[in-house]
């Protein structure tokens, strides 16, 4: 499993979930790990060979790691509509980050 800058603890907190609620946490823990992973994608680069360590991540980052996890939970359904947009937000945090090189 990749390391991830988000912890499963601190999704579930995210979402509102108790720690009594473990039943979804391997699901929870692939979101997770999906999110960062395309987020990176997006951004052309691995969050943690940039900022090393989770903790100097910023903010917005972690944000939008636990946005898109918590999106992907509560809409696990097929979507219907191909290139539907990421959860408000998320988008502009990735863009807000980029390496832009020509």
């Amino acid at each position: 499993m990749p390391e991830t800058i988000v912890t499963l603890d601190e999704a579930k907190d995210h979402m509102a979930l108790t720690s009594d609620q473990d039943a979804d946490d391997m699901l929870i823990q692939l979101k997770l790990d999906a999110a960062q992973s395309l987020i990176e994608r997006q951004l052309g680069y691995g969050l943690l060979e940039r900022f090393e360590l989770a903790p100097a991540v910023p903010a917005d980052l972690r944000e939008a790691v636990l946005q898109l996890t918590a999106w992907w939970y509560e809409n696990r359904e097929a979507v219907t509509e191909r290139g539907a947009p990421l959860p408000f937000g998320v988008a502009d945090i990735i863009e807000a980050h980029r390496d832009w090189s020509f």
